[in-house]
C-alpha cells in the first residue's frame, strides 16, 4: 500500500510541477535554465576532495570513518551521476544519498559535475566520462549509479567502460528512474504521463533534442537503451509506477537478462531520493546491491 507520505508528496508535486500554468510555461520555454547546484552539506565538509577532469569538477566524498577522500581502505569506489534533465545542478537530495552510500559501503563516491544545458551537451559529458575512465583505472573496481538524466549517463558509462581497455572494471550499475531514450517515443509513455505528478514529456523531450546536439535522439551514443546491452555487469533498476521513465525501464529489463527490477507502486519519479518509507526502502536496497556487486566481483 502506498504510504501517506508518498501520496502527500505526489499531491504537492502535481500542484507545483504539473499545474496547467507551469506546464504551459515549460512547454513555451523548455530550455530555460534549471535549478542551481546545491553545495555539499556541512556534514560532508572535511570529507571532500575535488579534481579537475576534462574541464569539470569531480568531487570525491569519503565515508565518515575514512577521513580525506582517497584514503579509505575498502577496495574500489562508487561513481554517482546526478539527475536534473541535463539542465539542473546537483540537489540536496543527491548529496544526502551520496553521503549515505559512502558511509554504508566504506568507499569513496566520485561525483562528476558535468556541464549542463544550454551551454553544454552530450559531447562534453562524453569527453568527461572518457577522461574519468582513465583516472578510475587506477582505482580498480567501481560501481556506477545515476538517477534520471544521470541514469542515462551511468548506463552510457558502463557500456563504454566495459569495452576492453577503455576504463575501470565496472562491477555493477544502479539506475534510479533512468532516462534511457531521449526521444521519449515509447507508446506507453502518454498513459503513464497522465498519472505522473511531476514530469511532462512534452516539456522534457526538447531537452533531449538539445542535449543530443544534432545526433538522432535514439543514437546509442546518447540513448543507452539502443546501445550495447550484452555483457553488462549486474544491473539494478528502481522506478515508480507513476513515473514516465517506467515504460523504457521495462523495455530494458526485457532486453537484459537478470536485471534486478524494483517497481514501487504509487511512487513518482526518482522515489529513492524522497523522504518516504518507499524511498528509505529503495535506498536500503541500493546499498545492499552495491555491497553484493563488490563481494561477488
Amino acid at each position: 500500500m502506498t504510504s501517506w507520505q508518498t501520496r502527500a508528496i505526489s499531491l504537492v508535486l502535481r500542484a507545483t510541477r504539473k499545474n496547467p500554468l507551469v506546464v504551459r510555461r515549460a512547454r513555451a520555454n523548455p530550455l530555460a535554465r534549471g535549478s542551481a547546484a546545491a553545495p555539499p552539506p556541512r556534514r560532508l565538509h572535511g570529507r571532500l576532495d575535488v579534481e579537475w577532469v576534462a574541464g569539470f569538477d569531480v568531487v570525491r566524498v569519503a565515508p565518515s570513518s575514512g577521513g580525506v577522500a582517497g584514503t579509505t581502505t575498502a577496495p574500489g569506489a562508487l561513481v554517482y551521476l546526478h539527475g536534473g534533465a541535463f539542465r539542473s545542478g546537483i540537489a540536496r537530495q543527491h548529496w544526502d544519498l551520496i553521503g549515505q552510500l559512502a558511509d554504508a559501503t566504506g568507499r569513496d563516491v566520485w561525483v562528476p559535475r558535468y556541464g549542463l544545458l544550454p551551454e553544454h551537451t552530450a559531447e562534453d559529458a562524453r569527453a568527461l566520462l572518457d577522461a574519468l575512465a582513465d583516472r578510475l583505472r587506477k582505482v580498480g573496481r567501481v560501481h556506477v549509479l545515476g538517477d534520471s538524466a544521470g541514469g542515462n549517463l551511468a548506463l552510457l558509462a558502463a557500456q563504454s567502460w566495459g569495452e576492453v581497455g577503455t576504463g575501470p572494471e565496472v562491477v555493477g550499475v544502479t539506475l534510479i528512474a533512468p532516462w534511457l531514450d531521449l526521444s521519449l517515443s515509447n507508446p506507453r509513455i502518454p498513459d503513464v504521463a497522465r498519472v505522473d505528478p511531476w514530469l511532462d514529456p512534452e516539456s522534457v523531450r526538447p531537452l533531449g533534442v538539445a542535449w543530443a546536439a544534432g545526433r538522432d535522439t535514439q543514437d546509442p551514443a546518447v540513448s543507452p537503451l539502443f546501445g550495447r546491452l550484452t555483457g553488462l555487469p549486474p544491473l539494478a533498476v528502481l522506478v515508480g509506477t507513476r513515473d514516465v521513465c517506467l515504460p523504457d525501464c521495462e523495455v530494458l529489463a526485457a532486453r537484459v537478462t537478470g536485471v534486478r527490477m524494483r517497481v514501487e507502486e504509487g511512487s513518482p519519479h526518482v522515489f529513492p531520493l524522497l523522504p518516504t518509507p518507499e524511498g528509505r526502502a529503495g535506498r536500503d536496497a541500493i546499498i545492499r546491491f552495491v555491497a553484493e556487486t563488490f563481494a561477488g566481483a
